[in-house]
């Protein structure tokens, strides 16, 4: 009787243990991230920007960015990018022939919910001339750098701050 209360308490201990195992791998299976595909994702959002900004249209930009987001260019702060859009970045680009990127370079940190860039380029923006302002055509060539907070909601990477700075070339 006691070899059998024995058997019965140490296959009762495997089972117990083998279960936990199974667990242990399902969790892992379940929380597995595909690092690459989400770095993929986020340059993805980036790189949609930058080209929205090349094109000079910045149609269907507002969906790259949380609707809180905050926006910082060159020591100032624009508020919200439905803000910055709106007053700076929308208007300005009517004064532009081109304005191209080359020299890009991203770097992605994923640490979910969270992504954390950072770009770093040259611009040159053929800028129009403006009788009004008495300014002639000119072309403006810079060094810049971007760093960019995403977070990832819905299944959906979106910026949700972002802060650009340039100097002379």
């Amino acid at each position: 009787m006691n070899n059998l209360k024995t058997i019965s308490m140490l296959f009762m201990a495997i089972l117990f243990m083998v279960s936990c195992n199974n667990q242990k791998t399902t969790d892992k299976e379940v929380n597995t991230v595909d690092i690459t595909a989400e770095k993929q994702a986020v340059t993805t959002v980036l790189k949609n920007y930058k080209d929205a900004i090349q094109s000079l249209n910045a149609e269907g930009t507002l969906a790259l960015f949380s609707e809180d987001s905050k926006v910082y260019e060159s020591g100032g702060s624009e508020g919200t990018y439905a803000n910055y859009l709106g007053h700076h970045l929308g208007p300005e680009l009517d004064h532009f022939n081109s304005f191209i990127f080359s020299d890009y370079i991203v770097d992605v940190v994923i640490d979910l919910p969270y992504a954390f860039t950072t770009e770093t380029y040259v611009y040159t923006i053929d800028l129009k001339a403006n009788e009004e302002k008495k300014r002639e055509a000119q072309i403006i060539n810079k060094k810049g750098v971007a760093t960019s907070i995403l977070i990832k909601t819905e299944g959906v990477w979106k910026i949700i701050k972002t802060h650009s700075s340039s100097r002379n070339k």
